[in-house]
């Protein structure tokens, strides 16, 4: 069960990284009395639960309820009758920091409609399951001392049909942590002549073309979008589907029993990498830089400003790679979500290495984030995980609601706290 329980959460996460909220024809509503969705440790919780359909609540309706801590088996489930179009439920408090469900469902008779609520139990209490191994540090610290014996001979090639009256765009490569490995991506240069600040967006899950980050750009930035397996950006899509169904399906779980060899450390560093390709730029004015990227993403986004020392300030929005030992110690754990398999011993003692939880301990430059409270994905339990052992500035903006998705206003106020940082007007 818990088997088919990853691979569920996996294909919830590939198949909606871009989904938006839609209309349905029954929308089921679940209100919190607390507006904010915060209660207290042990603090009784209420909701009205309706069922809306043109506009109007319905009546003489029954709907399916069921509850338990995030990303778990429900603990209660039950039928509720909802004769005068709301009817209320009251759930017990968590005995401990974090998050619980709340599933309702109505079927129609032909089609079944639901929705989920997730609130937390002083969420800024929660603290993480992962621990850090002694030699973390000199780890990483290893792997950026072997990279760096290997010359990066960047080649930068111009796309003409690209480039914009104000913006030279080129497709760009440099070596990796071994040679014949390679890191690629869309870098866009300001055509007027000048030295500006430096953004590097770090790719989510997937695999994916790029064309450039030709707004940020037109604001007066230095733009590099990498990606990070080792394959050109300016592809026909369908080689990355291709891809991604077969020689680089599942990669995030790639070698996960071997921490020298796990998929990830290729792109840890290569993220540190395209800090020393941006400083190859005659057009970088060598001081400002930072570093942005949602969901594994927003991981790279922790883990390049962790590992690089110049970089000036990050932006990750809703983080994966959280507390990776979650599921395995009782609770939710982030994505890509530890499998129970035989090689879970040495899974976990990888994953101490590549939590993001361990390089938010280790972060010194200030930080911005920014998630919703009904992420399935990232949970929520994960992301506070590492959010509240950081010790550096940090800023957290809570968009509620929002799944693993982001509202059009939550991404510009993402965007504009690094230009405010980077000083660019």
């Amino acid at each position: 069960m818990k088997k088919l329980f990853f691979s569920f959460t996996l294909f919830l996460y590939i198949a909606g990284l871009s989904a938006q909220p839609s209309q349905a024809l029954y929308t089921v509503m679940i209100e919190p009395n607390n507006a904010n969705w915060r209660y207290r440790v042990g603090e009784e919780a209420e909701f009205e639960i309706y069922v809306i359909h043109n506009k109007i609540p319905l009546s003489n309706i029954t709907v399916d309820c069921e509850y338990g801590p995030e990303m778990t088996s429900a603990i209660k489930k039950m039928t509720l009758d909802i004769k005068n179009t709301k009817v209320k439920l009251k759930i017990p408090g968590m005995k401990a920091p974090g998050f619980q469900t709340i599933r309702v469902s109505f079927n129609t008779g032909k089609k079944t409609y639901s929705s989920y609520i997730n609130v937390g139990y002083e969420p800024e209490n929660i603290r993480p399951t992962q621990t850090m191994p002694d030699d973390f540090q000199a780890f990483w610290e290893k792997a950026q001392s072997d990279a760096a014996k290997i010359p990066l001979e960047p080649l930068m090639t111009l796309q003409p049909e690209l480039c914009t009256s104000t913006l030279n765009v080129y497709h760009i490569r440099f070596q990796n942590n071994a040679s014949g490995s390679y890191i690629y991506g869309m870098l866009c240069i300001p055509k007027k002549a000048g030295k500006y600040p430096a953004i590097l967006q770090v790719p989510g899950a997937g695999l994916h073309s790029f064309t450039g980050y030709k707004t940020l750009a037109n604001k007066g930035v230095i733009t590099l979008e990498i990606g990070i397996h080792g394959i050109p950006v300016n592809l026909p899509q369908q080689v990355y589907s291709d891809l991604a169904s077969a020689a680089l399906n599942d990669y995030a779980h790639y070698n996960l029993h071997d921490k020298d060899k796990y998929y990830f450390k290729r792109a840890f560093i290569g993220c540190r990498r395209a800090i020393d390709f941006i400083y190859t730029l005659d057009a970088f004015d060598k001081q400002n830089i930072a570093v942005m990227g949602g969901s594994q993403g927003g991981a790279l986004a922790v883990v390049t400003a962790a590992l690089d020392s110049r970089i000036k300030c990050f932006a990750s929005r809703h983080p994966g790679m959280c507390d990776l030992s979650g599921y395995i110690k009782g609770r939710c754990g982030g994505w890509p979500m530890l499998k129970d398999n035989p090689d879970i011993r040495l899974q976990l003692e990888t994953s101490q290495y590549y939590d993001v939880v361990n390089f938010a301990r280790i972060l010194k430059v200030p930080g911005y984030f920014t998630w919703g409270f009904n992420d399935n994905a990232c949970p929520p339990t994960t992301m506070f995980s590492a959010y509240n052992v950081i010790t550096a500035e940090k800023t957290l903006n809570i968009y509620t609601e929002t799944a693993h998705w982001h509202f059009p206003e939550q991404h510009m106020e993402f965007e504009n706290w690094v230009l405010e940082r980077l000083d660019v007007k």
